[in-house]
């Protein structure tokens, strides 16, 4: 499950992008708490420990954000990162309580090594699910290991949390085996043949070029020398 952080924040009173300016200089990154009907809350959060936890977790992160002393659950809804410095710039928290639940998409990740003359196919990465807030899986796995080829992987025999209701279409294909076809193989081979061919065509002939241009110097002097 996704660990739950703590974060210290600030309340913001100044709004605009010359505030978020000054907050991002003094290593903090504004954010707007938000959700269950209350009113809009801007923070600065503590830039380091923000940083750190979603780099961890992603917006699947559990947060415990400090106000004045008091603990409010938030998840990330949307994190906003500098183009080019890749820093983030602002973020959206959504308020949650303990036993809620909410629809997050979680990484589909594969474990185990494909059987030996087979390739895998994952299509499936990121599965959507509804999960409790406070149970939030980092990642669902597949098991690859022992996988006949020819076998297939479906979305409903994903492996879920207790309480987690799949959304995706159970239907849908998560990771087939297949079979390496030998003519693949062989073009694939044949292809670096020609390639390596062509490599050494594309020598000699520069070293041929290289030699007829040494000789026409050398015409060109002698001509030189008889005209004179």
């Amino acid at each position: 499950m996704a660990d739950e952080t703590r974060i210290d924040a600030l309340k913001r009173d100044e709004f605009g992008k010359g505030s978020a300016r000054r907050t991002r200089k003094e290593g903090r990154i504004p954010a707007v708490l938000y959700g269950h009907g209350t009113d809009p809350v801007h923070l600065a959060l503590a830039g380091h420990d923000t940083m750190m936890a979603l780099r961890r977790g992603g917006l699947n992160t559990l947060l415990t954000i400090k106000i004045d002393g008091k603990d409010q659950l938030a998840l990330p809804k949307d994190v906003q990162v500098h183009a080019l410095k890749r820093e983030i710039q602002h973020i959206d928290l959504q308020i949650v309580r303990k036993g809620e639940k909410v629809t997050v998409d979680v990484p589909v990740n594969l474990t185990g090594e494909v059987v030996s003359g087979g390739q895998v196919n994952h299509d499936l990465t990121t599965a959507s699910i509804e999960a409790e807030a406070t149970a939030i899986p980092e990642e669902l796995v597949v098991d690859i290991e022992g996988l006949e080829i020819g076998s297939q992987v479906l979305a409903s025999e994903l492996e879920l949390p207790a309480g987690a209701t799949l959304l995706t279409d159970p239907e849908t294909m998560v990771v087939a085996i297949s079979e390496v076809i030998e003519a693949d193989l062989e073009t694939d081979a044949v292809s670096e043949d020609e390639e390596a061919e062509g490599e050494e065509g594309e020598g000699a002939e520069g070293e041929e070029g290289e030699e007829g241009e040494s000789e026409g110097g050398e015409s060109e002097g002698d001509s030189d020398d008889s005209g004179e």
